[in-house]
């Protein structure tokens, strides 16, 4: 297991408190080609990720290191996992968003809407009530890199919501070019998305928005978070800071939008999940590779 040193840099003295600044970074897998979807998994004790170029999801096990958990995976990206612990993932394959049941099994939660088919699910976030939001840009239905080409069917790239009660799915955010990583605050009545046009549209806002959400679940008053520049999968902690992929690093940013420091990695960041016991273990997927490092915040987000 090889060490990154030097991975911090500090812009208010609460990103100390946030982080152990004797703890390096860990690289723990390097042969990937854009690894992505990062979830941790407290009941079993590992990492699972997407590594979507070669189709494939793999898991790392402290001490046994990382084996193949699926293959072919049809182009998964993002993970997460619902309230009953069980695997929630975006497909680019199947252009639809999918469950791993306890026997292994898979079942398709959303892949039409309308009657038309979704572009390509992204990035995916179960609530505390059990309904699921998934955002779905276009990109793997760009090329036969992370998917399989092919037209769009919708008009634009949403953020939806599914409802498993009623088997409902609605389009909550409809004004992004490429809407990619999200995330709730911890009490749930804000919501983080990334806009990721700009890797394809240098005229395209390079952002972080957030947007009110009810209780019964209306999503209303969008505005800028951060300009954060090549933003993908973010993260929040118990306290309510925003940690985010950005560019060749992870930045971190309380609720009022303040950048409090940054972890520097070699390679552009993707996505990240906190885990370990403690959930004080952040989990980077980077380019071809896959890091971790031990701060001093714990991951909000479940199981």
């Amino acid at each position: 297991m090889a060490i990154v040193g030097d991975a911090y840099e500090y812009y208010e003295k609460k990103f100390y408190e946030l982080t152990v600044p004797i703890a390096d970074l860990e690289l723990l897998f390097d042969t990937g080609r854009w690894t992505e979807g990062p979830v941790w998994f407290s009941d079993g004790g590992y990492l699972l990720w997407s590594d979507i170029p070669n189709n494939r999801m793999l898991r790392w096990v402290p001490d046994l290191g990382v084996s193949v958990f699926r293959t072919p995976s049809n182009y998964v990206n993002g993970n997460t996992r619902d309230r009953q612990g069980r695997l929630v993932s975006c497909s680019h394959g199947a252009r639809a968003v999918l469950r791993t049941e306890a026997d292994g099994t898979i079942t398709t939660i959303a892949d039409t809407y309308r009657g038309k088919r979704l572009n390509s699910p992204n990035d995916v976030v179960v609530k505390s009530d059990g309904t699921i939001w998934f955002t779905d840009p276009n990109y793997g239905i760009m090329s036969d890199y992370e998917g399989y080409k092919a037209d769009m069917e919708q008009a634009g790239c949403y953020v939806y919501r599914f409802d498993p009660r009623d088997g409902s799915l609605e389009v909550v955010i409809d004004d992004f070019e490429k809407p990619n990583g999200l995330a709730f605050s911890p009490d749930e009545t804000t919501l983080y998305v990334v806009e990721s046009g700009r890797s394809h549209n240098p005229d395209c806002p390079a952002h972080i928005r957030q947007f009110s959400v009810s209780a019964d679940n209306a999503v209303s008053n969008g505005r800028v978070f951060v300009d954060v520049g090549n933003a993908d999968g973010l993260r929040l902690d118990t306290q309510g800071n925003v940690w985010t992929s950005a560019g060749a690093g992870v930045n971190c940013y309380n609720s009022d939008g303040v950048a409090l420091g940054r972890i520097k990695l070699p390679n552009a960041v993707s996505n990240l999940t906190f885990g370990g016991p403690r959930r004080n273990r952040l989990f980077i997927t980077s380019t071809n590779a896959v890091y971790s490092v031990f701060v001093a915040a714990s991951g909000a987000q479940h199981p």
